[in-house]
């Protein structure tokens, strides 16, 4: 065996803090680029909707095809990680992504730039595989503010791309930010060869193809059904067509994944209740997330002066609007990391859920000016934040150590799996209730999505955050004691 191999929070012991930490840093800097990257995109989704002369709903493709193959593949590479080791693994994933982010750059057509954004979506393995390793170097009672800190990199990453990858798309164009991307994946890919230690792989064993085709295919279909619902009609026999068979792949992969003896996805952990309340509330905050998300940047650049569409800010100033925002959960996400340990994921999921209402309701009634909206998406995504950092918490100390790294790929893949459908949604809801502007004669006349549209996207959001606090209440609750072991709340209700 190889004694350099962390395999328990109890080796940090024995390889010391300094590994540890260097493990966290670089797993922090690989989070960083990818939540720099994915939200870098976001402010330049109508720019490149507009330069690639596309529709929102196609454009919304952008995020959703990186979300949807991340959501496939995360669970797989898990296992894998598992089975050769997560170092190598780790290295093999963040290739595929360099190479998306390399070919996105060069793209001359939206299809070329999906498709690129879809072999992007590999790297998304990055994030379970990243987690599983701190889960392996560090103890327990300090795994959820490692987890806080890596958490935290999305407001960090989301800072930088809005402001730096502002100013990249503006200036010079959305090319450039991915350039810039490709060269810093390059550096932090020879920093991870050298700062990660080789692990010890484990038991050779089968990996699960045929569910990961199924899954993918199913939900591709099923967003090509919103995608296309304005257009074609909810009910019509061409989108239908996309429905069903979507429908029955998805539904189809769950029951093929029950029968398998080696699955992508272990269904018997949602049997473990913590499990199942961990992945469900992800479902639902990251739908809610990206309806934010894309709901926000169409109206804070929609024009101003022509109605009452949006505030007709520049991808810069939109950038400065939100980029406050991303420096509040820098602050948020080690904070929440720690009260996770001290009182549990119970009390903070409510918590976060019931401030991303506040937010929600927010943006519904005040969202007139830069500072307003700027409030909004602050409350809002504090709220976000406060449910991320619990969930994985709840996934790293409830399943058993084996299945840590594929317990957290599936984590990953369901939160991937509601932000694929957020961006369509919201898209679709802004193509379904909109107003024309311009003389109906001319082939000019454009379309916005109209305040209708908008309250309704913040609306689903609300109702959404409604189900996550009575998905919260039945959770089991824990905190972690001096002696470093998990304790229920028994005590305290008494």
């Amino acid at each position: 065996m190889n004694s350099n191999s962390p395999k328990s929070p109890n080796d940090s012991n024995r390889l010391g803090s300094n590994y540890a930490t260097r493990v966290l840093l670089t797993v922090t800097a690989v989070s960083l680029l990818l939540n720099y990257v994915e939200t870098m995109v976001i402010p330049g989704i109508y720019d490149i909707q507009k330069d690639l002369s596309t529709t929102a709903t196609i454009a919304s493709w952008i995020t959703s095809a990186f979300l949807i193959v991340g959501a496939a593949v995360s669970p797989l590479f898990g296992k894998l990680g598992d089975i050769y080791g997560k170092k190598k693994i780790f290295l093999i994933v963040l290739l595929f992504y360099i190479a998306g982010v390399g070919l996105a750059g060069f793209s001359t057509n939206i299809y070329m730039l999906i498709a690129s954004r879809a072999i992007q979506g590999v790297g998304f393995a990055i994030v379970p595989l990243g987690l599983a390793m701190i889960t392996d170097v560090f103890p327990k009672e300090r795994v959820a503010t490692a987890q806080g800190i890596i958490s935290g990199t999305f407001a960090i990453g989301a800072a930088v791309g809005l402001i730096i990858g502002a100013y990249i798309v503006q200036d010079l164009s959305w090319e450039w930010a991915f350039h810039s991307a490709f060269i810093l994946s390059i550096i932090l890919f020879f920093i991870a060869l050298i700062a990660l230690k080789k692990d010890v792989p484990g038991e050779k064993s089968k990996v699960d193809i045929v569910g990961t085709s199924m899954l993918m295919s199913g939900i591709v279909l099923i967003l090509l059904y919103l995608t296309e619902a304005p257009t074609l009609g909810w009910l019509s026999l061409e989108n239908i067509a996309f429905l069903i068979p979507g429908t029955f792949l998805t539904v189809g992969f769950f029951a093929f994944e029950n029968k398998q003896t080696i699955p992508l996805i272990q269904l018997s952990l949602l049997k473990i209740r913590n499990v199942l309340v961990a992945n469900l509330v992800g479902i639902l905050s990251s739908m809610s997330m990206f309806l934010l998300f894309f709901a926000v940047i169409y109206y804070a650049q929609y024009p101003a002066l022509i109605g009452p569409y949006g505030l007709g800010l520049s991808i810069i100033n939109t950038g400065l609007t939100l980029a406050p925002a991303t420096l509040v959960m820098l602050i948020v996400g080690p904070l929440m990391g720690r009260l996770v340990t001290r009182i549990g994921p119970k009390p903070i999921l409510t918590l976060g859920a019931s401030i991303s209402i506040i937010g929600l309701l927010l943006f519904i009634f005040s969202r007139g000016t830069t500072t307003e909206l700027t409030i909004d998406v602050a409350v809002a995504l504090v709220g976000v934040v406060s449910l991320i950092i619990p969930i994985v918490n709840m996934i790293s100390v409830s399943v058993p150590k084996e299945n840590i790294a594929v317990g957290l790929g599936m984590n990953t893949m369901l939160r991937n799996l509601g932000g694929a459908i957020g961006p369509v949604l919201a898209t679709t809801i802004i193509s379904t209730y909109y107003d024309r502007v311009g003389p109906p004669i001319l082939p000019t006349v454009m379309t916005f999505g109209n305040k209708t549209a908008f309250n309704t996207i913040f609306t689903i959001g609300i109702v959404l955050m409604i189900a996550i606090i009575a998905l919260s209440l039945t959770a089991k609750n824990y905190t972690f004691g001096k002696n470093n072991t998990k304790k229920s709340e028994t005590l305290k209700k008494k």
